[in-house]
């Protein structure tokens, strides 16, 4: 049966890195970065729809895939339970499983948004991090990790450390092995 694995949590958490190696480790499993599907559409960062058009379109093409049989990977924040329902509705739509997977560690979380807030590698990060900043930044940080936690409180916890031993922790949250 194929699996939607949503991979849930504030901004820098590693969700990407981890959608990234699983899907490396997975032939075959779409990665569904919303974030940067966003980044194709003309104008989104002066555009306030370009958010909810994106995601929209985004379920639509992982129900498509859900439905060839093969898994998707979603590195997506999503704090507010209807939105989750999106994502579930899309996964049994396809006759999938739908996995939550939070990742969430408030001290990880702030060091790692700072660090690749200072990098500033692409687009998405420098939109991000003015977006973060504005909103009150590391207290509006700790906030969100706070609701995430309240969303869901049956989502499975993935403990973000260093890469290869959150990688290590989401494998067995799967039940899979290394």
């Amino acid at each position: 049966m194929a699996r939607l694995l949503h991979l849930n949590g504030p901004p820098g958490v590693g969700k990407s890195t981890l959608a990234r190696r699983y899907t490396a480790d997975h032939p075959g499993t779409l990665m569904c970065d919303v974030d940067m599907l966003r980044t194709m559409v003309g104008g989104w960062q002066r555009d306030e729809d370009a958010a909810g058009r994106i995601r929209t379109s985004a379920l639509a093409m992982i129900t498509a895939y859900l439905g060839t049989g093969h898994d998707v990977v979603l590195p997506q924040l999503v704090a507010r339970s209807d939105q989750l329902d999106r994502f579930r509705t899309a996964a049994n739509q396809a006759t999938a499983e739908y996995a939550h997977l939070l990742v969430a560690d408030p001290d990880v979380v702030i060091r790692r948004f700072r660090i690749r807030a200072g990098n500033q590698g692409d687009e998405w990060t420098a939109y991000a991090t003015e977006f973060w900043d504005a909103a009150g930044g590391d207290g509006a940080l700790r906030n969100w990790i706070a609701r995430l936690e309240e969303v869901d409180p049956a989502a499975m916890r993935v403990p973000s450390t260093d890469p290869d031993e959150t990688y290590a922790a989401l494998l067995v949250a799967l039940s899979e092995r290394s």
